[in-house]
C-alpha cells in the first residue's frame, strides 16, 4: 500500500502536522490526576504516562471483523495519527466477530500497560474489558459503536439515528413515498440498532410505506443475499431495501440482481467498500450512506494523547468538581455516495 496519507488525498505535502498539533504544549500537564473522578478510579494513573516520551507511548485500537474493507479506514486513521504525533499505534483484532478474542486482546494490552485503548463497541459484552482497563489506569474511548454502560471516557462515531434518517428519506423519495420496504441489519449491535431506529423514524412519516421486517444478516453478505432472496420470493412487489452495514448491502444487491430486479428494487446501502461502490456504479445499489471513518480512530487517539499529556482545565479544580476534561461524545459525520460520486471513494492500493 502507498503512503496512507495518499489514500485520503492526492495533495499530500511535506508539512509535518506534529509540530502544529503539539506546538507550545509541554509534556506533564496531566500530572496530579492520581485521584481523578468518582467512577474513574485508577484512570488518573494514566497521567504518569505523560512522563513517558511520546515516541514510547502506545495507543491501540481493538476491533473485530478486521477482514472487512470498512476497517481499512480505521487502520488508516491509526497510522496517520501515529505519524503526526510521533507515537506508536497498533490496530489489532480478530477477522471475525469474536468477542472473546477481543476481551483477551484487551487483557493483553492491559498487561502490557499501553498508554491508551480505543475499542470498537460491538457488544455490551465488552464492558468488562473496558472497565478493567479503566481500573488499571488506561484511558479508553469507544469507536463506531458505543458501550454506554461501561466506564469508557468518550464515544466517537457517526450519529447513527441521523444517518438512518438520511437513508430513510432518500429511500422514501426513490420509491415514490409508497411501497414495501425491508431493512437488513445485525440486531443487537448498538450502532446498527440506532440506524434501524433512524430508518423506521424516517419511513414512518410516509403513510404509503410499509416496513415488512428487519432481516438479520449476521454481518455476512452470503446470509444477507439468502434472506433478501427469500423476501423477494414472498413479496415480489418489494419496492426498497435499507441496509445499515456494508455486508447487508452487498448481499441485497446480489439477491436483487439474481432476481432480475436490478434498478427496480431501490437499495440504500452503508459504507464504501469496493463491492458496494461497484454496485452503485452499475446501478444495482442506488446510494450508500457513508461515514468519515478514519476520523474516528484519528480523533480518538488524539483525544487520548491530549488527555495523557495536555489536560485542559475546564474549571478551577477539575478533580474537586468531578469534571472529566473530555467530550462525552463526538459525532464524526455522515455523507451519501451516489453514482456520480462513487469513483472518489475507492481505496488506493
Amino acid at each position: 500500500m502507498e503512503n496512507p496519507r495518499d489514500i485520503l488525498s492526492d495533495d499530500a505535502d511535506n508539512l509535518s502536522r506534529r509540530d502544529v498539533l503539539t506546538a507550545g504544549l509541554g509534556l506533564g500537564a496531566a500530572a496530579g490526576l492520581a485521584s481523578l473522578f468518582p467512577g474513574f478510579a485508577g484512570i488518573a494513573s494514566a497521567a504518569s504516562s505523560a512522563a513517558v516520551p511520546p515516541s514510547k507511548q502506545v495507543y491501540v485500537e481493538v476491533s473485530a471483523l478486521s477482514s472487512l474493507s470498512y476497517f481499512i479506514d480505521h487502520r488508516l486513521g491509526m497510522t496517520l495519527v501515529g505519524k503526526d504525533l510521533g507515537v506508536q499505534t497498533q490496530y489489532v483484532g480478530p477477522s471475525n466477530l469474536d468477542l472473546t478474542a477481543m476481551l483477551n486482546i484487551i487483557d493483553q494490552k492491559i498487561a502490557q500497560k499501553v498508554t491508551g485503548l480505543l475499542v470498537v463497541g460491538f457488544s455490551p459484552v465488552l464492558k468488562s474489558g473496558i472497565d478493567k482497563a479503566i481500573a488499571a489506569g488506561i484511558p479508553v474511548v469507544t469507536l463506531d459503536a458505543d458501550v454506554p454502560t461501561s466506564n469508557r471516557m468518550v464515544f466517537l462515531g457517526t450519529g447513527n439515528v441521523n444517518v438512518g434518517n438520511i437513508g430513510g428519506n432518500y429511500l422514501a423519495n426513490a420509491i415514490g413515498k409508497k411501497g414495501k420496504v425491508a431493512i437488513v441489519s445485525l440486531p443487537g449491535q448498538s450502532n446498527l440498532d440506532e440506524r434501524v431506529a433512524g430508518y423506521k423514524q424516517a419511513l414512518a412519516a410516509y403513510p404509503g410505506i410499509q416496513v415488512l421486517q428487519v432481516v438479520n444478516d449476521n454481518s455476512d453478505s452470503t446470509k444477507a443475499a439468502a434472506a433478501v432472496g427469500a423476501i423477494l420470493r414472498t413479496h415480489p412487489d418489494l419496492a426498497g431495501i435499507a441496509c445499515v452495514e456494508a455486508a447487508g448491502g452487498v448481499g441485497a444487491a446480489t439477491a436483487v440482481k439474481e432476481a432480475g430486479k436490478a434498478g427496480k428494487v431501490k437499495i440504500i446501502s452503508m459504507d464504501r467498500d469496493d463491492q458496494t461502490l461497484q454496485f452503485i456504479e452499475s446501478g444495482v445499489i442506488l446510494a450508500s450512506t457513508a461515514q468519515k471513518t478514519a476520523l474516528m480512530s484519528y480523533l480518538g487517539t488524539l483525544l487520548l494523547y491530549y488527555y495523557v499529556n495536555h489536560t485542559v482545565p475546564i474549571v478551577a479544580n477539575d478533580i474537586a468538581a468531578s469534571v472529566l476534561p473530555l467530550p462525552s461524545t463526538v459525532d464524526t459525520g455522515a455523507l451519501v455516495i451516489t453514482k456520480s460520486s462513487a469513483h472518489f471513494f475507492y481505496h488506493k492500493k
